[in-house]
């Protein structure tokens, strides 16, 4: 049986297999991974130290001389998702009030469209990206909280910039990249390692994941869904190309970290008279994250076939 192939076979196959198992799992018989032990270590709660070798892993590949244009990159997707958060869900706000339209409010918008899935970026550069997009996510790592939702929303006087989960995610890249370019050796035995981890923290992410919250969301989360990947996608990918990446990272990026879920209660907190509308965001946010968890793979690896296509063809040409 080539399962693997079989698997290889969907876009993204590797991590959106897992995720949805994972997902199916969680909902349907939500006990099953608590059993304790190494395997709820492994499977329910693994997701975070399993990313944290992959990111060691994958940093032994990324060299001295790639890391200032890694950082331009991670940083030129941030603005760019940033600033079409803004434009959409102020906009929405200025034309249709504090309850937008078909159920989407500014808030909700800005924050799903504000952030992404760290994870889910790392197991896609990982697969289809370069050193490059792998080092962007240093930079990236910034908007997974509710910082720039609050710039966003006039509360930046309210937050607080989280540098230490910034260091806390490059210090396993860091130290990668210096085991790597130390030794030849450690850096190809490091990076054959990193593909390895992906299904196992692929499906961690998806034990982590209720499919009812996509039902609470209803439609109007599924469209916020739609709008972060393939509407905030397009600006991202636009973006990555602008400095030179492969539009790869831009693609990866476009998706709702599931921690933006608790977005809107920090909002409410900042701001109490945003209760009503944070507290009906939170189910939109949901379904946000649980649509592009199965959409924004679609579109790294529809990106990634475009560009082996252009390769081929100019190839040809040439």
């Amino acid at each position: 049986m080539k399962l693997k192939a079989a698997i290889e076979k969907i876009p993204g196959g590797m991590m959106v297999v897992p995720l949805v198992l994972g997902a199916l799992l969680n909902t349907f018989t939500p006990d099953a991974l608590d059993i304790g032990g190494f395997t709820t270590a492994l499977f329910k709660n693994g997701a975070a130290p399993l990313i944290g070798a992959f990111l060691l892993c994958m940093g032994a590949g990324i060299s001295i001389k790639a890391a200032p244009r890694a950082l331009l990159q991670g940083g030129t997707i941030t603005l760019s998702k940033l600033l079409v958060a803004m434009a959409l869900g102020l906009g929405i706000e200025r034309l249709f009030g504090a309850e937008g339209i078909f159920g989407l409010t500014g808030v909700a918008i800005i924050a799903a469209m504000s952030n992404s899935n760290g994870g889910l970026y790392a197991a896609l550069v990982g697969e289809f990206g370069n050193e490059r997009d792998v080092g962007a996510i240093s930079i990236l790592s910034l908007n997974d909280g509710p910082f720039f939702t609050m710039i966003a929303l006039g509360a930046a006087g309210m937050a607080n910039i989280p540098l230490m989960a910034l260091v806390a995610v490059l210090v396993p890249l860091l130290v990668g990249m210096m085991l790597g370019n130390l030794d030849s050796n450690m850096r190809d035995f490091l990076t054959k390692g990193g593909p390895v981890l992906i299904p196992f923290f692929a499906f961690s992410l998806g034990a982590g994941i209720n499919l009812e919250m996509l039902l609470q969301g209803g439609l109007a989360g599924v469209l916020l869904g739609v709008l972060t990947t393939f509407v905030g996608g397009f600006f991202n990918i636009r973006a990555d190309r602008l400095v030179g990446g492969s539009g790869i990272a831009g693609a990866a990026a476009s998706s709702t970290a599931g921690n933006a879920v608790a977005t809107p209660l920090a909002i409410a907190q900042a701001d109490p008279s945003l209760a009503a509308v944070a507290s009906s965001a939170a189910p939109l946010i949901a379904a946000s994250v649980i649509t592009t968890a199965f959409l924004t793979p679609l579109l790294t690896s529809w990106v990634a076939k475009r560009n082996e296509a252009r390769a081929a063809a100019e190839e040809k040409a040439a």
